[in-house]
């Protein structure tokens, strides 16, 4: 098992790219970590990394060993996983992070019913509208909307979730009803925007009759959250972009009002991310498997 452990701790200094990291990860202490490293390296006769008294880097043959060591201890969890009872007794702490609408609306109603059935399972949510990092924050699972900037992450694809743009009859009536895209930009209108860190400009992707074009829309009011967006919508501030799942109850009581009709937006992908390392993992997966057809469903409710 020596080999093992010395290859579950390169992956985890990779992943990392710290030996203390990786050691408190694993909770064997750096002299241990650097060992295991040093024990492989030796065994390969190559040298994994470079390092310097600030940094650590993957050497070329670092690079070249990290996907073969993933897929070395990813089979032995297949094989492990055939042979343990996964439904039966799943124990410990499920550590999840969803953005705040798709958490506080589709998610966080599902937790109740899954603590339920596996009692001996505790859920950590974390909420936030900022992309998050599963390798560093400590995550099992993260739900999300669009598409992943992390391709070295596993994906399972909930549904393609239908999108709007809406405001407030009492904005309309003062301000016009905007019947395409070209109108968001003209100037004549207020957008209100989801601010993530580091954006620069903000882009609406609407369906044209010539396909799907981004639009780069302007408004006074940014908000990292995204039902502050909806709460200024139903203010009569300004034109938001929803999930139609987020509005469908302001858009049945006719608090929000569709607009843009002739260029809606492109709808967006709703999926779950998770790591080689978790992928495994009985509570992270029998959770999936809970709550992710539950989700599909209200999702097409919505949009039905």
């Amino acid at each position: 098992m020596s080999y093992l452990d010395n290859i579950r701790t390169f992956v985890r200094v990779y992943e990392l790219g710290s030996m203390s990291a990786a050691g408190r990860d694993l909770r064997i202490s750096p002299a241990l970590t650097s060992s295991r490293i040093s024990q492989l390296e030796e065994r390969l006769n190559v040298r994994l990394f470079q390092r310097t008294t600030r940094s650590l880097t993957p050497t070329e043959q670092g690079r070249a060993f990290y996907g073969g060591a993933c897929e070395v201890l990813e089979s032995i969890e297949n094989a492990e996983a055939q042979v343990v009872d996964i439904t039966d007794h799943p124990k410990g702490a499920l550590y999840v992070a969803a953005p705040l609408g798709v958490g506080r609306r589709l998610l966080a109603p599902q937790v109740p019913a899954f603590l339920a059935a596996y009692p001996d399972v505790t859920v950590r949510l974390r909420l936030t509208d900022r992309k998050v990092d599963l390798t560093t924050e400590g995550l099992d699972l993260a739900f999300f909307l669009g598409e992943p900037a992390d391709s070295n992450l596993r994906m399972r694809k909930i549904a393609d979730v239908e999108r709007v743009l809406c405001a407030a009859p009492s904005y309309i009536a003062a301000r016009g009803h905007p019947d395409a895209g070209e109108a968001l930009i003209s100037g004549a209108h207020e957008c209100l925007n989801l601010r993530f860190p580091g954006a620069t400009e903000f882009q609406w992707r609407l369906m044209t009759p010539a396909g799907p074009k981004k639009f780069s829309v302007k408004g006074r009011y940014e908000s990292d959250d995204g039902d502050v967006l909806t709460d200024w919508a139903l203010g009569g501030h300004g034109i938001a972009l929803k999930p139609v799942f987020e509005v469908a109850e302001h858009l049945a009581a006719g608090t929000l009002v569709q607009v843009a009709e002739e260029t809606p937006p492109v709808p967006i992908q709703m999926a779950c991310l998770y790591t080689h390392r978790r992928r495994q993992d009985p509570k992270a997966r029998l959770f999936m498997d809970f709550v992710i057809p539950r989700i599909a469903e209200v999702i097409r409710g919505a949009a039905g």
